[in-house]
């Protein structure tokens, strides 16, 4: 399906590139690599400095590196939308946007992102040594769903590296709460992947893509997506235990998310995927602004 309505003009172009790769999703990530970046600056024990060049830094690899898979995986799935009744009106599908400029764009962010690594050095030069094998995984996700029904935590490993990234860019060394975090997130991102792709599988199944819907089947996706958010929960209570600088208020979040977890199971039901949505932006949004709340106030008091 096709469309004569493409943007003219710089601003048109950008807008619809921005809504292309959905730019206001970058909440689901962003808000852990600022919490796992506060969790190795604020933490008394730690003794680092994180200025102005390192939070500029982290944002800037956030932004480019999500930037940067995001377009690729359109790029990439563009004829599988356009065969899918659920994403045909997308941006490359549709018309509105062109290959070649989905493909600079791609280029260019992850030209930036590995850039951007260089603003840690001298003090730090693992950032960029490890800036392309991390650009190999994110954008390695947009295949894998064409081999394995595991490619949900495939992006959730992916998502996983924002805040262990922003502690090695602070620190320059590796621990469990980073860790820790990270696990939470690729548990988190797993589950609520999996509740999304629950709307596609029965395309999938037919198409030959392999996800968890579509080999489980809906219902027993979901009992899997609420046991990788059970173990989130786990995971976050490991990284309270393992981080003394958490008290109170960190416990509460996590209280608080567990909540939030179970609401949005309750929504969900393999008989109603009217909410999905309200699923996977709404409450999740909430999740990752949450703890990052939570966590940054703890850490100052």
């Amino acid at each position: 399906m096709t469309t004569d309505a493409r943007p003219t003009g710089f601003l048109g172009k950008l807008g619809e590139i921005l809504g292309m790769i959905r730019f206001s999703h970058t909440l689901f990530a962003l808000p852990f690599a600022l919490l796992g970046g506060a969790m190795a600056a604020l933490d008394p024990s730690a003794g680092a400095q994180a200025g102005p060049k390192e939070w500029i830094g982290i944002l800037l690899c956030m932004v480019t590196a999500r930037s940067a898979a995001m377009a690729f995986n359109r790029l990439v799935d563009r004829q599988i939308d356009a065969r899918n009744p659920r994403t045909a009106t997308r941006h490359l599908p549709s018309g509105r946007l062109s290959v070649r400029a989905v493909a600079a764009f791609t280029i260019v962010n992850a030209a930036l992102f590995i850039g951007a690594t260089a603003l840690f050095l001298p003090q730090n030069p693992w950032p960029i040594v490890l800036s392309v094998p991390v650009l190999v995984w994110l954008l390695g996700y947009s295949y894998a769903k064409r081999f394995t029904s595991l490619a949900h935590y495939w992006l959730g490993a992916a998502l996983a590296m924002a805040p262990i990234a922003a502690w090695i860019a602070i620190r320059g060394d590796l621990a469990w709460p980073p860790v820790l975090l990270g696990i939470a997130v690729l548990c988190w991102v797993g589950g609520f992947d999996i509740i999304y792709a629950c709307q596609d599988a029965s395309f999938d199944r037919s198409s030959g893509l392999k996800s968890i819907p579509s080999r489980l089947g809906i219902a027993g996706a979901l009992r899997l997506a609420s046991a990788s958010h059970a173990a989130m929960v786990a995971a976050l209570v490991g990284l309270g235990l393992s981080m003394p600088a958490f008290g109170m208020i960190y416990w509460v979040g996590v209280a608080v998310v567990a909540v939030l977890l179970v609401y949005e199971h309750s929504i969900v039901r393999p008989d109603d995927l009217g909410r999905v949505n309200v699923a996977f932006f709404q409450v999740n949004i909430g999740i990752s602004l949450g703890l990052l709340v939570v966590g940054v106030v703890d850490l100052l008091v």
